[in-house]
């Protein structure tokens, strides 16, 4: 059997492994139960059924995007749309049956990265076994699998690119040859392109970390630098760079100019002016320090499923710890702590502090607030305080980890090491956790009591769903314990498995037989309480509720929807009805403002067109009287639950006013369109001087100045006809957006900011024909960028197979 073949058979057995770890999830007829995967991510899915073969490879998809139906209107300037180059997840949707097909999704991808993490291994020359290990560990580790309770299925599978671009650099380094660095820079895209920006931010910090230790290390070694010169070494470093920011430009700049007026964007005014978040809010879910604990015992803070709802049963207690919540476990399993020492004692090289690096950096860097590093760079490093969450970054611990555990494992299966003192010094050492896992569980069962009054506070603390009584700190407390005991019995069955086999009671394949079940059988223990099915909820099936129809009888597409019932508005969205609000932690910052400020008495409905408001019965009731006259209930579901009111003040789609009002201050314009007193029927708010002579305010009335039609309304075009006998601002219900182009009767014309959040144009008497296009010039910038990446990577790939093809075939 030839090397590459036994590299593949490892990694088929790794792929049959997992299928069956995660059985529970594949093969059923159920869904993960978490929230974002039961209101988000199974709605993709089931779209994507809906698709053919060939549909699954249309790329046509890529464009720059004005979604009509969300957020009274909302783009990314195309900067998501690329997610369509990864024609793999669709194929995953294509080729598994719902609900199953979302976890085979986040299974295949968890394989993806064991795959990128196992080559890495073999590339700095670690066995199979132990680069299988190392695999193993990244799918496995609860820290990456219990994020499948949290519905971060993105996150996963943007997780998952991170090995392989880690292998691709290091194979770089190791052959000298363009296409790897390349290769690194085009996985870094495909990696951008999952829309998790956090993690692909976090992947690039670290691997330019890493590329700056290797490099520094190849300059310091004379025979290493002989081959692999200055110039070359530094210009394929420059390669990875550029090829990157290259290659991602279709997602990179059109979201780079759609952030600077974000709630995060550098204009926010956010972090002391800085842009990006305010502190606190930057640094939440940092992870306490103490809980560094939970490394060894899984749960000793408890373990969540998820924010809210009922446990499992076999959870005896949620998270209590200092972080809001949290839907995952910071456990890693013990093995791979159990196997770090070995590198460090015996296997110092450049890989294993590299690996080093990766754990403590990672956990240091997941603590955030807690520590003066973060809040080093929070002040000081482009990009940190962008990102919030900063134990997001424990996927780079868990694959340092993962290579320190891979080297370990070598090392102890080496007769020459286990000859050792050093080795034996080790075996000795392995006992001493245990000892100080019982003998904290003694002091606990013993000094439980005085414990418990010590941690009162923190035991006590109510969550929103367990409110604080005797028997919540007995429960943590009694959970505490159990957990504590658990981890001890672990350990010293690891313990006594090292033991045995350095006195020779059995080979080296019996110990690696013995780890692997012991380590599956403890991150088994933890992830089961993450992998949580239930039937797909019927209240989320794809269906048209009775209040829908009525909505769509009664008006068109032009008119928007505001859900106050507590339901979620993108069940509105799928049956094509556009929604004013949907929930977003960034935000255009002037929208963020108008929500921040939103009251039902302004004008702020009527000028975004939202004509319809869906209620609970119950709470109509109680608000009947604050609504006042401006809504009327105009039907009630069948069941009684829902009142549809109207708003009898909506504004249609556009129209024309024959004044504006001219402010120099953005706030200004806010602050009349908030006055309920403001008429958006007889004039605008505008922020530049008008280019036309209109009448004063309140000189004219609109009354017979004109007509507007609306001939064509799409996400991308918006076209109308529009006859006024007067000069006059043309409003749209529609938002301001850089982005967006007009023409007048075929000539382009300025288009103004109006009534702070909307936009219009300027006419002169007449008939007339105004278009809107959206058409972003970063997009088509990006675009362009992209496809010659593309390009010349397939060249480059040609190039490569010709070299090799010249290689193989023999001379005469």
């Amino acid at each position: 059997m030839t090397e590459r073949k036994k590299d593949l058979s490892f990694i088929a057995s790794l792929l049959v492994l997992l299928l069956l770890f995660y059985a529970k999830i594949l093969f059923t007829d159920k869904v993960i139960s978490a929230p974002d995967i039961i209101n988000e991510s199974y709605w993709g899915f089931v779209a994507q059924k809906g698709e053919s073969f060939l549909e699954l490879f249309d790329f046509s998809k890529v464009q720059a995007g004005w979604n009509v139906f969300i957020n009274s209107g909302t783009t990314s300037e195309g900067g998501i749309s690329p997610i369509h180059f990864l024609f793999w997840h669709k194929l995953i949707g294509f080729l598994f049956p719902l609900p199953s097909s979302v976890a085979w999704h986040i299974v295949l991808h968890l394989f993806s990265g064991a795959t990128g993490l196992y080559l890495y291994c073999r590339a700095i020359g670690v066995s199979r076994p132990a680069a299988f290990l190392a695999g193993l560990i990244f799918a496995v580790a609860p820290e990456n699998a219990s994020l499948i309770n949290a519905g971060h299925v993105m996150k996963i599978a943007t997780i998952s690119y991170a090995p392989w671009a880690f292998y691709f650099l290091e194979r770089g380094f190791l052959s000298r040859r363009a296409i790897f660095f390349l290769a690194t820079g085009l996985i870094l895209a495909l990696q951008f392109f999952n829309t998790h920006w956090q993690i692909a931010y976090y992947t690039c910090l670290c691997l330019g970390l890493y590329g700056l230790f290797r490099s520094f290390a190849i300059l310091r070694s004379p025979g290493e630098r002989a081959i692999f010169t200055f110039p070359r070494l530094f210009g394929m470093n420059l390669v990875v760079m550029f090829f990157f920011l290259s290659t991602v430009s279709i997602a990179l700049l059109p979201l780079a100019n759609w952030a600077k007026d974000t709630n995060r964007g550098v204009h926010s005014g956010a972090n002391q002016g800085k842009g990006g978040l305010d502190r606190e809010e930057a640094m939440s879910w940092s992870l306490p320090p103490e809980e560094i604990t939970a490394f060894v015992i899984p749960g000793f803070f408890g373990l969540s499923r998820q924010e809210g709802g009922a446990n499992p049963e076999n959870i005896a207690s949620y998270y209590w710890g200092r972080m809001h919540f949290t839907q995952t476990a910071s456990y890693m399993g013990l093995l791979p702590w159990l196997l770090l020492p070995l590198p460090l004692i015996f296997r110092r090289n450049r890989y294993t502090w590299l690996a080093v690096v990766a754990v403590g950096g990672g956990i240091l860097f997941s603590m955030g607030k807690y520590t003066p590093f973060y809040n080093f760079l929070f002040d000081y490093f482009p990009g940190i305080n962008r990102f919030r969450v900063p134990k997001m970054i424990m996927f780079i611990p868990v694959m340092g980890l993962g290579v320190l555990s891979a080297m370990g494992l070598d090392l102890l299966l080496d007769p020459a090491v286990r000859s050792t003192k050093a080795f034996k010094n080790y075996v000795v050492g392995m006992a001493v956790l245990p000892v100080a896992l019982v003998l904290l569980l003694v002091a606990e069962l013993i000094g439980s009591n005085y414990w418990i009054s010590q941690f009162i506070e923190t035991l006590a603390q109510p969550t929103r769903y367990e409110p604080q009584s005797e028997q919540l700190v007995l429960q943590r407390w009694n959970n505490l314990v159990v957990e504590t005991g658990l981890a001890a019995g672990l350990a010293t069955l690891f313990a006594g498995a090292f033991g045995a086999y350095y006195r020779g009671k059995f080979s080296a394949k019996v110990l690696l037989a013995i780890l692997l079940a012991l380590f599956l059988a403890d991150v088994g223990r933890i992830d089961n309480k993450f992998l949580f099915t239930i039937n797909v909820p019927e209240k989320n099936r794809q269906v048209r509720t009775p209040v829908m129809d009525f909505i769509g009888r009664e008006s068109s597409s032009q008119y928007r929807v505001l859900p106050m019932d507590g339901g979620d508005p993108m069940h509105y969205v799928s049956q094509n009805i556009p929604v004013m609000y949907t929930s977003n932690a960034v935000q255009q910052q002037r929208w963020q403002d108008l929500l921040d400020n939103f009251s039902t008495n302004s004008t702020i409905l009527n000028i975004l067109n939202v004509k319809y408001l869906i209620f609970s019965n119950e709470q109509y009731t109680k608000e009947k009287t604050q609504l006042g006259g401006k809504f009327s209930p105009v039907f009630q579901s069948p069941d009684g639950l829902q009142v549809v009111l109207e708003n009898r003040e909506v504004m249609p789609k556009a129209w024309l006013v024959p004044s504006v009002f001219n402010v120099t201050q953005p706030q200004q314009a806010l602050g009349v369109v908030l006055n309920p007193q403001f008429d958006p029927r007889q004039f605008a708010v505008v922020e530049t001087p008008p280019t036309l002579q209109l009448a004063q305010p309140g000189s004219a009335s609109n009354t017979g100045l004109g007509d507007v039609l609306i001939k064509r309304y799409e996400g991308e075009q918006i076209d109308l006809s529009v006859t006024n006998t007067a000069n006059a601002l043309l409003v749209l219900g529609e938002k301001y957006y850089r982005g967006w182009k007009a023409t007048v009767d075929g000539k382009q014309v300025d288009i103004q900011r109006v009534n702070y959040i909307l936009r219009g144009v300027y006419l002169t008497p007449g008939t007339h024909k105004v278009e809107f296009r959206f058409d972003p010039l970063p997009f088509k910038i990006g675009k362009f960028l992209t496809l010659g990446s593309f390009a010349l990577f397939a060249g480059m790939l040609i190039r490569e197979w010709l070299i090799r093809r010249k290689k193989t075939v023999p001379e005469g």
